[in-house]
């Protein structure tokens, strides 16, 4: 029996609750594992979630078909129009039970400049293989329709039907038409545009479909400064606007193809332990599946490897046994021997390219909900895995299940402070956080204030014999990483040391451990790396929070010590029975007097109501 039909219902919610706030396309499967409806949604999880709220608007079909879902899949995808087209795609292969509206088998629109004399660039629903260019397809009427008469008010092609023979032109056949007079044509049915010339159009409009804007923006950009040079503002201003909307002119889907009819694309991302690979079938230039799956064997091995086994697995498993006669890959699989008579390819550029990158995100999406997963599911092998991946990156003798991450907070050295955040078993340990003012040291000196802070803190946990950690991190990279080893071998403590840098932002960029201290390779998606930069973004925010309580009450006493007559007493009386100076304000006199007595209180009122 499938995993979908031991799926139990309340499982649902946790699947949900993995999917990403992006665009995308959703399928619901049955116990059966049979997809009974696609979707497209601009955010997957809201889409979804929707489906499973109590709402009187849901027809009796979606709360029929709801009681019938068992398990959730989904694919992501760069833009709302792109999950438009993989919807359609999918419906159209899938056929699934409750799609009723979409089973009618309808067609994209398209682009085609059409293979003869002074070619054509025309809309049309159908492409026929005769060796015309296809442009598309677009997710509407409408966004077809803005495309074409954005190309053809850039660059002036013809539009009419006519048989532009050499023979005919010569002859004097034809008269110009009403576009020529509006500037929409250059007149090659009377031979006043040579078909050289039309062809230099032609591969500009071509150059615009496919997403390459230079070649026309360098035409343009020279019609202006020719407009401008005659003296034709209007015409050079007309240029302009067409430039602007260049930048905002988008024509190209990865999901479907006018150019790549059938093709398989695989792709690969590892990790320590594992690999996830991802494999999309094309047929007739749409995309018709897309799936990934985990490979835990010969994992260790060469990755070409790797590839070929999951080749095999999955085309044996959700592709028939088959394989298109072309599959593009990111680098060649360790045998072609096993697959007769099919070409990989490698691309560099171009719509494969895409496809590819396409691939690659949608295996790294689906490996980063399946570690979210594994976290949620068993939280206590997810830790031994993330621990067991600190240690070798480390080279520690074992696992640190007690890490404790030091950092500084001072504005040009003014109420300089420390912190220390504790992680326990790879969680935050919260009420083991400690905080540190600064007592030594003068001015922004942060070395000699980590020296204090960590001398303080150890010989302290050595003195009274509590527990010390298994890892001690220096947010601040080899200088504190340093700073903290040369204070521990004072005290007489083996504790490692690793060191973490980053950016003007705050974001993780290089691990260091060792002495000298030595730079520590590390996957920027990797479990592992997240981790610590989590441990990072805490001691970071940890320590910012107390700096600015520290300056909010030094701010708050300076504001009250202004007042004539009011002391430190006083100003500590105030701070705890109203708690801010804002209350102070705003407490009548009477209630103050009670307080502080009535001269106090007559001082505050006159220095507050002066203020105000």
């Amino acid at each position: 029996m499938s995993a979908a039909q031991h799926a139990p219902k309340e499982s649902l919610k946790e699947q949900v609750a993995l999917l990403p706030f992006a665009p995308g396309v959703y399928q619901f499967l049955n116990r059966e594992g049979t997809v009974i409806y696609v979707g497209k949604a601009k955010s997957l999880r809201k889409r979804v979630s929707s489906y499973f709220v109590e709402n009187r608007d849901h027809s009796p079909k979606v709360r029929v078909m709801v009681r019938q879902i068992a398990r959730i899949r989904h694919i992501v995808v760069g833009s709302e129009t792109d999950a438009l087209l993989l919807e359609n795609s999918l419906i159209k292969s899938l056929q699934p039970r409750y799609n009723i509206l979409l089973k009618d088998d309808k067609s994209y629109p398209w682009i085609v400049v059409r293979r003869e004399r002074f070619p054509r660039v025309q809309s049309t629903r159908q492409l026929v293989r005769d060796g015309s260019q296809y442009f598309g397809p677009y997710g509407s009427g409408m966004m077809q329709r803005s495309v074409l008469e954005f190309v053809r008010e850039v660059v002036p092609l013809r539009t009419c039907k006519l048989d532009l023979s050499p023979e005919k032109i010569a002859r004097g056949s034809y008269g110009v038409c009403l576009q020529y007079h509006l500037g929409n044509c250059r007149g090659p049915c009377i031979g006043a545009q040579s078909e050289e010339e039309y062809a230099r159009q032609v591969d500009l409009v071509t150059s615009v479909l496919r997403g390459d804007l230079r070649p026309v923006r360098r035409y343009l950009e020279g019609e202006m400064e020719r407009a401008a040079a005659a003296l034709k503002f209007e015409a050079a201003q007309r240029y302009k606007q067409r430039l602007d909307a260049l930048d905002h002119y988008s024509s190209r889907s990865v999901i479907v193809s006018a150019r790549i009819v059938d093709i398989d694309v695989f792709s690969l991302v590892e990790d320590d332990d594992a690999a996830w690979c991802n494999f999309v079938r094309i047929r007739h230039g749409s995309v018709v599946g897309v799936t990934t799956v985990r490979l835990t064997a010969g994992i260790g091995g060469e990755r070409a490897d790797m590839l070929t086994l999951a080749i095999q697995h999955l085309v044996d498993r959700f592709g028939g046994g088959e394989l298109a006669r072309e599959v593009v890959v990111p680098f060649p699989p360790s045998t072609t021997l096993l697959f007769d008579g099919v070409t990989f390819t490698v691309p560099k550029r171009g719509e494969k390219l895409d496809l590819l990158e396409f691939s690659q995100k949608s295996a790294r999406i689906y490996r980063a909900e399946q570690l979210k997963n594994l976290e949620i599911r068993n939280p206590e092998r997810h830790t031994e895995r993330l621990l067991a991946s600190l240690q070798q990156a480390l080279r520690l003798d074992r696992p640190p299940r007690r890490i404790e991450c030091f950092d500084n907070s001072n504005l040009q050295g003014a109420h300089p402070v420390a912190s220390c955040v504790v992680f326990r078993d790879g969680r935050p340990a919260r009420k083991e956080y400690r905080h540190f003012n600064i007592k030594t040291v003068e001015g922004p000196d942060d070395y000699a204030s980590m020296r204090e802070v960590v001398y303080r803190r150890y010989s302290r946990l050595k003195e009274e014999g509590a527990e010390l950690p298994d890892l001690v991190i220096a947010d601040g990279g080899k200088g504190q990483m340093g700073v903290i080893s040369e204070v521990l071998r004072y005290l007489g403590l083996a504790i490692p040391v690793a060191g973490l840098a980053k950016d003007d932002r705050h974001r993780t960029t290089e691990l260091y451990c060792g002495d000298p201290p030595l730079l520590v390779g590390l996957k920027p998606a990797s479990p592992l790396f997240h981790f610590l930069a989590h441990i990072q973004e805490e001691v970071h925010r940890f320590a910012i929070a107390f700096h600015r309580q520290k300056r909010s009450k030094a701010f708050i006493h300076s504001e009250l010590e202004q007042i004539e007559g009011i002391g430190a007493k006083t100003i500590a009386t105030l701070l705890q029975h109203f708690r801010t100076v804002a209350k102070i304000k705003a407490a009548p006199r009477e209630e103050l007097e009670a307080l502080v007595g009535q001269a106090r209180a007559r001082r505050i009122r006159a220095f507050f109501d002066g203020e105000q």
